[in-house]
C-alpha cells in the first residue's frame, strides 16, 4: 500500500512534468492569447489591397524574425504588388506571394516561384488559428520564400511544421470572399485576385 509521503511525491513529480510541457512544449497551446505582445504598440504592419477590399496584417519579430523581415522588404520593394492569390481552399486558407503569377501565361508555374533565396525555419509555439499569416514551403522546412497563406479556418495539424509570422487583425471579411471565388481542380481561382502590399 502507497505511504501517503509517497502519493505526495508522486503528485509533485507529475505537476513537474505539466508544468514544462506547458513551458516548453510547441503544441500545448490549443487557443492563441487573445492579445499576443507582439501584436500591440509598435509591432510592424502591412495592409493587403484587394478588389475585395483590405486585410490589415500585423507582424512577430520576436517570433520568426528572418520571415518578417524577408515580407517586409519584399513588400517595401513592390515585389507583391500584382502577384495574386493563386491557391484558395475552402475551410483552409488562400495562398499568394508567388511572383510567376504576375504573368497569367505562367499559369502552369504558379505556385513554384520565390524571391531567389530561402527563409530558414522559425517554428514557434503559435497555433494556426483563422486569421493566421504563415510561411508557405515545399517538403523542406527550410525552404519557404516569397510565399504565406492565410488561414480561413482552424489548422491546428499545421503547428511547428510550418512559420507563423503575423497574423490578419482587420479584414478577414476579405479572406473569406477570396477563399469562395471559384476554382479550377488545382484550387486556382478562375479569376484573377491581384494584391498590392503596403507597408505601415
Amino acid at each position: 500500500m502507497i505511504g501517503l509521503r509517497a502519493v505526495r511525491k508522486i503528485m509533485w513529480v507529475m505537476g513537474v512534468v505539466a508544468f514544462l510541457a506547458g513551458v516548453t512544449g510547441e503544441r500545448v497551446l490549443a487557443v492563441n492569447p487573445p492579445a499576443l505582445p507582439v501584436a500591440e504598440g509598435k509591432a510592424p504592419r502591412a495592409i493587403i489591397t484587394t478588389k475585395f477590399g483590405q486585410m490589415e496584417l500585423v507582424f512577430f519579430p520576436e517570433l520568426a524574425p528572418k520571415h518578417v523581415e524577408s515580407f517586409l522588404n519584399l513588400a517595401k520593394q513592390g515585389f507583391y504588388n500584382g502577384t495574386i492569390f493563386h491557391r484558395v481552399i475552402p475551410g483552409f486558407m488562400i495562398q499568394g506571394g508567388d511572383p510567376n503569377t504576375k504573368d497569367p501565361s505562367k499559369r502552369h508555374l504558379y505556385g513554384m516561384g520565390g524571391p531567389g533565396y530561402n527563409v530558414p525555419a522559425e517554428f514557434n509555439r503559435i497555433s494556426h488559428e483563422r486569421g493566421i499569416v504563415s510561411a508557405a514551403r515545399s517538403a523542406d522546412p527550410n525552404s519557404a520564400g516569397s510565399q504565406f497563406f492565410i488561414v480561413v479556418d482552424k489548422a491546428s495539424f499545421l503547428d511547428g511544421q510550418y512559420t507563423v509570422f503575423g497574423e490578419v487583425v482587420s479584414g478577414m471579411g476579405v479572406a473569406d470572399k477570396i477563399v469562395s471565388q471559384p476554382r479550377d481542380p488545382k484550387d486556382n481561382p478562375l479569376e484573377r485576385i491581384e494584391i498590392t502590399v503596403d507597408v505601415k
